[in-house]
């Protein structure tokens, strides 16, 4: 067997409406709904596909239970889009006023920076690019570990 990519990356999320308000503005575009199932096929323009599963249970207190409590349990904590600029996308996440979690941040000696953010149902999303002068914003954190 041998794994080309990643096909998709399924998502859950409480209201779809209110995901899409915000995947649309990294260029996401609903592409199908499923007939039997609380699902929705969304695409970028580079192909990239989110299958929105928009049937999550919405009382979990503002918190992902995968990251922002201290019990830590088995499963995918992130999902991590390679993007052209990080400086670009630093001002789109301002310029709609999206919180940035933690970032610019440069992790080890790959020459790579990401920022993170939370979608509305509190999913950790990641932009990861190369680095480059990001003086105008602030400039780059180095990463270390608190634990």
């Amino acid at each position: 067997m041998h794994i080309e990519t990643i096909d998709h990356i399924g998502i859950r999320v409480a209201d779809l409406d209110r995901a899409m308000a915000f995947y649309e503005l990294f260029g996401f575009k609903v592409v199908h709904k499923a007939d039997n199932d609380p699902v929705a096929v969304v695409k970028n323009a580079e192909d990239v596909e989110l299958n929105l599963v928009f049937n999550a249970n919405d009382d979990n207190g503002g918190e992902n239970i995968l990251m922002d409590i201290p019990t830590k349990y088995p499963g995918f904590t992130h999902v991590a889009f390679r993007v052209n600029s990080i400086l670009e996308t630093v001002e789109t996440l301002r310029a709609h006023k999206i919180h940035i979690t933690q970032g610019p941040v440069k992790f080890g000696r790959d020459g790579h920076v990401s920022v993170f953010v939370r979608d509305p149902d509190h999913n950790t999303i990641e932009f990861r690019g190369r680095e480059e002068d990001l003086s105008a914003i602030g400039g780059v954190a180095t990463y270390e570990n608190e634990n």
